[in-house]
């Protein structure tokens, strides 16, 4: 469906709401504390708010700018802004409060498990009770999980084997070893693609009616384009706030530190997760995998290597090595989606299938 040829008002309000607020913040040293009082409740749910209507607009004009560029190349732009809204909030907390040397880990992770999991079954849940059976290309998927499947491998399990540096951790000179091979590996998938194999990722319907019409297309961009740079600088600028409430959230609700990791990966999957289901709702379920295993590549592929570049200069300790569970948990959804997503055609008890594997990895996330 094509988005409206008049953005919505909170598609632009938002991130000059957000440029504001971190001006106002800026501008009176105020500090973001839980303390109970009437004004960090209302500074708070305010940062909070207009962060997320800002990740929201972000995508939305990402989207807009998609509609006429097409796939793969627009599920890729709307990819390339969710890393930089992700490896915002993901430096901003790892520079807030204790040092907190796994919180990159945990993200990744929690982002493989909820998109491997809980939107790909919601996914596929969802298309199953409304269409009951739906189909995609199977080539497409091998893709996506066999360098899913070797990013993952050697970027949270191989570090515990790693004799180097004591810990599960790499020395700087594997960090940027593994780093170039990831964005190495995510490279050649971009030219897979968006290039050489295209047909693979490109829904029948996208393939049938082409680019839209729009004969004004390159204002609409130029329109687009600039306030999704305003978004994005608006939500780095306000990541950093956000960071100070999430952490001092954490301590007081005695949650344990991983639930950081999956706080900030369901921030930044909600508005492509809505993009997803519609997609699935629309019987399109090539462009919700597309949108899916698409971002988890990125998140290895491109946050992995900035968050391992940032802990190299600041000479900060970097925890990438998962725990057994995590591991036997990271495992089980590999093979379960080798499985579910092998044929080329899905239904509900597919989609349940990963559900429980996502309800099992919330709950051993609060309750480890």
């Amino acid at each position: 469906m094509a988005p409206p040829r008049k953005a919505p008002a909170w598609s632009w309000i938002f991130p000059f709401a957000g440029l504001a607020l971190f001006g106002l913040i800026s501008a009176f040293g105020l500090r973001m504390e839980l303390d109970g009082s009437w004004l960090s409740i209302v500074l708070d749910a305010s940062v909070a708010l207009v962060l997320i209507g800002a990740v929201f607009a972000a995508v939305y004009h990402s989207e807009a700018i998609a509609h006429f560029t097409g796939e793969p190349y627009g599920t890729l732009i709307l990819t390339a802004a969710v890393t930089v809204i992700e490896l915002a909030l993901i430096v901003s907390v790892m520079l807030t409060g204790e040092s907190s040397p796994s919180l990159a880990r945990d993200t990744v992770y929690s982002v493989v498990m909820i998109v491997c999991n809980g939107l790909v079954g919601v996914c596929i849940l969802r298309g199953g009770l409304r269409f009951r059976e739906q189909s995609f290309e199977v080539t497409s998927v091998n893709i996506y999980l066999a360098v899913l499947i070797v990013m993952a491998t050697i970027t949270l399990i191989l570090p515990n084997y790693a004799v180097a540096s004591p810990g599960p951790v790499y020395s700087d000179s594997q960090l940027v070893f593994i780093s170039g091979a990831t964005v190495a590996l995510y490279g050649v998938f971009l030219y897979t693609q968006t290039v050489r194999h295209t047909a693979y990722f490109v829904p029948e319907s996208d393939a049938a009616n082409g680019l839209p019409d729009a004969p004004h297309w390159r204002r609409v961009i130029l329109l687009n384009g600039t306030l999704l740079v305003v978004a994005l600088i608006a939500v780095v600028l306000l990541a950093k706030k956000f960071a100070t409430v999430v952490d001092q959230g954490i301590s007081t609700a005695g949650a344990p530190q991983a639930a950081v990791g999956v706080i900030i990966a369901f921030l930044i999957l909600l508005p492509e997760s809505m993009s997803a289901l519609q997609a699935a709702r629309r019987d399109e379920l090539q462009k919700s995998l597309n949108l899916a295993l698409g971002s988890s590549l990125a998140t290895i592929g491109l946050t992995v290597p900035a968050v391992a570049a940032v802990n190299i200069v600041l000479q900060e300790k970097l925890v990438l090595g998962l725990e057994p569970k995590e591991i036997a948990l990271l495992v089980m959804t590999f093979a379960a989606s080798m499985l579910t997503l092998g044929t080329g055609r899905t239904n509900i008890l597919f989609g349940f299938v990963h559900l429980v594997i996502f309800a099992t990895f919330l709950f051993l996330t609060l309750v480890p």
